[in-house]
C-alpha cells in the first residue's frame, strides 16, 4: 500500500507495528522480511519514486577535513535510495574483519563471521546474485579460461567479487512492497524528530515533515532508522530536545568513526609474458572475478589493515582522471573527461601492462565524524557538519600491501610492480589531490558491547533506548575491503530476525 504523505491531512496520525524510516538497500529489506506477517509495518522515505533536485538539497552539508564528494550528490534521496546507481559490487568481509587487532584501533565487532554466514546466504537472493561460494577453487574449476597470478596464498591470495545485475532496489522490489497489505510506504514522509518517554528509555513517536507544508506523527512498537551512515547519525543528532547531545550519545558516540573505502589508483603490474588476467577483469555483465589480497598471517605480520588490489589494463587506465575530480562544489558531474581519455588509449602495452588500484578499509578514527551545523535545511533540520579524517595507518598499509605483491610476483618470475610516486616515500603521510572513496559510508552508529564505545549492541539496538535500532552500514565498526551492501543486508535480514522474535 502507497500513501503520498503531501496528501494526508495536516498533523494525521499513523500508527503500527513497526516503523521503518528510510527506503535503500536496507530499508527495503528490512520490510521485504514482514510482508505477509501480521505485523502493520510503516515504511517511510523521505523523497518519492523519481530524483529530484529540492530532495537532494536536504542532504546539502558542509564538508573539512580531507577533500571528498559532495554529499549531496552521491546519496539519493527517493525510494531505493542510492542503490538506483551502485555498481553492483559484492563480497563477503573476512574473519580478521570481525576481530579485535592490536594494531587497528577500536577494532573488533560484537559478532564474527560465522554470525553472518547464513544472513549473507540469504541476501544473495535479495540483490540477486550468485551461488553462495568465495573460494577461488570454486570459480577456477567453473571457468577453465580463468587463469590466477602464481602467488603464494599463504602471502597474497585471490579474494572473490560477484556483481549484482546490479539490483536496483527502487524497482524491483517497488510493486511487492506496493501490494503487500501489511507493508504501508508514505512518500514525502521526512522524519525530523524522534520523540522517547519522560526518563528516554524509549521511543514513542517519530515527525515527519514535507515541503507541501505537511507534518504528522508516528506511533510504533518498534522504530528502525534504515538512512545511511550519514543520515542516521544526523537524527540522533538532531533529535535533541529531550537530551542536548541527541538520542544514543551520551557518552559522545554518534556520529564518530565514520568510515569509507580509499579507492585510489597506486600501482603498475608490468608481466614477463602477455596475458588477458581474465580472472582479474570486469566489465558490465561479469558474474565473478577476482582482486588481489593480503593473507590474515601477512596483515598481522607487518600490521597493516585490509585492502585489495584490482586490475585495469594500463592502457585504459593511465590517463583515466580520478573521480573525485568528476563533481564541483555544487555536486554537478562532469563525465566528458572520461571521453578525453578514451581518445589517449594506447594499445602497444596491451596484456602485459597492468594499473594497479586499492580499495583499502579505513582506521576506525572518532575525529571522522558527521556533526550538525548551525545552519537549517527547508524542513527545519540541522544540515550536516561532515569531517572526514585519515591516518598514517592507510598510507603505510597501501605502501606494503604493494612491495607485499610485488615481491610474490617477482619471486614468480611473473613480473615487476612499479609503485606510484605518492606512495614511494616512506616518510611521506601527505595524500594527493586524486584520494577519494568508493561513496561507501559506514560507521558512525557502531555496534559494540559497551556502551562507553559504541551506539549499538550486537543486535543494532541503540544503548539504553529499548526500542530503537539502527539499520544499515551505520552500525559497522570496521570497514573491511569489499563494497558494503552485501554486508549491510545480511545485518539487515538478522536485525529483521531479531525484530520478529522479540514482537
Amino acid at each position: 500500500m502507497h500513501i503520498d504523505a503531501r496528501n494526508l491531512d495536516n498533523n494525521s496520525l499513523i500508527e503500527g507495528d513497526v516503523c521503518i524510516v528510510g527506503a535503500g538497500a536496507a530499508g527495503i529489506s528490512m520490510a521485504l522480511e514482514f510482508i505477509n506477517t501480521n505485523q502493520q509495518v510503516i515504511l517511510l522515505e523521505g523523497g518519492g519514486f523519481e530524483p529530484e533536485a529540492a530532495m537532494q538539497e536536504l542532504y546539502a552539508a558542509k564538508q573539512t577535513g580531507q577533500r571528498y564528494f559532495p554529499i549531496k550528490a552521491i546519496r539519493l534521496h527517493y525510494f531505493g535510495g542510492t542503490t538506483n546507481h551502485w555498481s553492483g559490487f559484492c563480497s563477503v568481509f573476512d574473519e580478521i574483519d570481525f576481530e579485535k587487532r592490536d594494531w587497528v584501533p577500536h577494532s573488533g565487532w560484537p559478532i564474527t563471521r560465522k554470525d553472518l554466514d547464513p544472513f549473507y546466504e540469504r541476501a544473495h537472493k535479495i540483490i540477486e546474485l550468485g551461488p553462495y561460494e568465495y573460494d577461488d577453487a570454486y570459480w577456477l574449476k567453473q571457468q577453465p579460461s580463468f587463469k590466477p597470478l602464481p602467488v603464494d596464498k599463504k602471502v597474497v591470495w585471490n579474494k572473490i567479487w560477484q556483481f549484482s545485475p546490479p539490483t536496483r532496489f527502487g524497482l524491483k522490489y517497488k510493486d511487492a512492497i506496493m501490494n503487500a497489505k501489511n507493508i504501508h510506504l508514505y512518500t514525502y514522509a521526512n522524519v525530523t524528530d524522534i520523540k522517547a518517554n519522560e526518563n528516554v528509555s524509549a521511543v514513542q513517536e517519530v515527525t515527519i515533515k514535507n515541503l507541501a507544508g505537511k507534518q504528522h506523527r508516528v506511533k510504533a512498537k518498534v522504530f528502525v532508522i534504515a538512512c545511511c551512515a550519514v543520515q542516521n547519525a544526523r537524527l540522533l543528532l538532531a533529535s535533541n530536545q529531550q537530551n542536548p547531545k541527541g538520542l544514543g550519545n551520551d557518552n559522545d558516540l554518534a556520529g564518530r568513526f565514520f568510515m569509507e573505502h580509499l579507492e585510489m589508483k597506486s600501482a603498475e603490474l608490468w608481466l614477463a609474458k602477455a596475458d588477458a588476467l581474465k580472472f582479474y577483469m570486469w566489465n558490465w555483465g561479469t558474474k565473478v572475478r577476482a582482486e588481489l589480497a593480503i593473507s590474515r598471517a601477512k596483515q598481522n605480520e607487518l600490521k597493516i589493515l585490509n585492502g585489495t588490489a584490482s586490475f585495469l589494463p594500463l592502457d585504459i587506465g593511465k590517463n583515466e582522471p580520478a573521480w573525485i575530480d568528476m563533481y564541483d562544489e555544487n555536486g554537478k558531474g562532469d563525465l566528458s573527461k572520461f571521453d578525453e581519455a578514451e581518445k589517449k588509449r594506447d594499445f602497444s602495452n596491451k596484456d602485459i601492462a597492468y594499473q594497479l588500484s586499492t580499495r583499502i578499509e579505513q582506521s576506525p578514527n572518532p575525529n571522522s565524524r558527521v556533526m550538525l551545523d548551525t545552519e537549517k535545511d527547508a524542513l527545519g533540520v540541522p544540515r550536516v557538519h561532515f569531517h572526514w579524517e585519515l591516518l598514517p595507518l592507510e598510507k603505510i598499509s597501501m605502501r606494503k600491501i604493494y612491495e607485499t605483491i610485488g615481491q610474490e610476483v617477482g619471486r614468480a618470475s611473473a613480473g615487476r610492480v612499479r609503485l606510484m610516486e605518492y606512495l614511494r616515500e616512506e616518510k611521506d603521510e601527505s595524500w594527493p589531490a586524486a584520494t577519494g572513496g568508493g561513496w561507501h559510508h559506514m560507521g558512525t552508529t557502531r555496534m559494540g558491547d559497551d556502551p562507553k564505545q559504541s551506539v549499538t549492541n550486537a543486535n543494532c539496538k541503540v544503548h539504553g533506548i529499548d526500542n530503537l535500532y539502527m539499520a544499515g552500514s551505520s552500525n559497522f565498526v570496521t570497514a573491511a575491503a569489499p563494497n558494503p551492501t552485501l554486508t549491510l543486508v545480511a545485518l539487515t535480514l538478522r536485525l529483521a530476525d531479531h525484530i520478529k522474535r522479540r514482537i
